[in-house]
């Protein structure tokens, strides 16, 4: 039973790719659409080969998990629970393939958040050679520090549930690298300070990517629970829902207000990335806190994912689909929530996760990413962009029907 917990619940995770990439297509502009799916299909496909080859290994086999090396991944064999009470140790209550599979879909999680934050600008290749590196080096790095028994979680007692600063906030830090790199979207930003709106093609598809999102991410904290079977553990799994679920519904609410009360409108995709921002914030402790804590954290989330957006802006940081707020300051925000409700959470542990977790991903990805800019360039050319990333990446468009003469 607990076995196929966790697998339903990293098919749930699965399925956020689809959210992703749903949300993406949906905020960039028609002549953007192919290259962002073309994008996330891809960064799934390679971080699920590297994390197997690589990744897996760099997180947990040193903190003894019961995956012990990569001969053992290759075979695909699973009788860990004789090697592990031929030792004298307590076998684990689920298979380990099950547990590398839930892993895996974590990280392709992460990777998704820098596609749609360097959208519309940085070349497909150079991002797919940067996923290769995030999901087999950096990534699994900064979680085996906190979740593969590394000194964030040893020494300084970090405590991130399902991952709001290890997952969310290490994707965030990655695209703010890559977006500094890269620079804005041609006319974006004006020589007299001007911010100029440059709307998504299709805000239907990014609601249903949001709503997948929504869906998916029951498996993404509900499954870091771990079990089932145990009574105890299936009142955590209801809890950790029910909390999951009302800090959704409070991101959106305080965005959309906070919209209300800004611009006079209800904007629909402030509204959106509330509800993002809500499921980011409670994602490092959706089990401790009430139902109606819970909202309030994601409520609080709604309203910094709006006023980051803002700032950002400001920044003249481009990022079309906020990726960066809403993973990012979210993330910052709900791995402080944590002390709220966690009465062995400390501040010293929550604020050293994050300046680590933040300064390594940040710091290698600009090498990484000044790498690749010098061997193959990080950015397509002023035409290229003008015509669109689907023409120039991958020679078509998503919708040629509707091409303007």
């Amino acid at each position: 039973m607990d076995t196929f917990y966790f697998l339903i619940a990293g098919a749930f995770v699965m399925w956020m790719a689809a959210g992703f990439a749903m949300l993406e297509a949906g905020l960039v502009r028609s002549k953007s659409t192919v290259e962002i799916l073309t994008k996330n299909i891809a960064l799934f496909a390679i971080a699920c080969v590297m994390y197997l080859v690589i990744g897996y290994n760099f997180m947990y086999t040193e903190a003894g998990m019961y995956f012990p090396g990569i001969d053992f991944i290759l075979s695909m064999d699973d009788n860990t629970a004789e090697a592990v009470l031929a030792g004298g140790e307590e076998p684990p209550y689920y298979s380990s393939l099950s547990d590398f599979f839930f892993q895996v879909v974590f990280v392709a999680t992460a990777m998704s958040i820098v596609s749609g934050a360097v959208a519309e600008r940085m070349k497909l290749w150079s991002f797919l050679a940067f996923a290769v590196v995030m999901t087999a080096v950096i990534y699994p790095i900064q979680g085996m520090w906190s979740w593969g028994g590394g000194f964030l979680g040893e020494t300084f007692g970090y405590s991130d549930y399902a991952g709001s600063g290890i997952v969310h906030m290490c994707g965030a830090a990655a695209a703010l690298a890559l977006v500094i790199l890269i620079g804005p979207r041609k006319g974006k930003y004006g020589a007299d300070g001007r911010i100029n709106p440059i709307p998504g093609a299709n805000l239907p598809l990014a609601t249903l990517g949001t709503f997948i999102l929504w869906m998916g991410w029951f498996g993404f904290n509900g499954g870091s629970e771990l079990k089932l079977a145990a009574v105890d553990s299936a009142n955590n799994v209801a809890r950790v829902f029910v909390n999951t679920n009302m800090a959704a519904a409070g991101g959106v609410i305080a965005a959309l207000l906070m919209a209300k009360i800004r611009f006079g409108k209800a904007d629909l995709t402030m509204a959106l990335n509330g509800a993002l921002a809500g499921l980011v914030s409670i994602t490092a402790d959706p089990l401790s806190p009430s139902s109606l804590l819970a909202t309030g954290i994601g409520a609080v989330g709604g309203l910094i994912v709006f006023m980051s957006i803002l700032m950002l802006d400001k920044l003249k940081l481009d990022d079309p689909v906020g990726a960066i707020s809403v993973h990012g300051t979210a993330g910052i925000w709900g791995v402080l929530a944590v002390l709220l409700a966690n009465s062995e959470a400390t501040f010293m542990g929550q604020a050293t996760g994050i300046v680590v977790i933040f300064a390594w991903t940040f710091a290698t990805t600009m090498i990484v990413g000044l790498i690749i800019k010098a061997v193959m360039g990080l950015r397509i050319s002023e035409e290229e962009e003008h015509e669109g990333a689907d023409l120039a990446e991958c020679g078509m468009e998503a919708y040629p029907e509707f091409k303007q003469s």
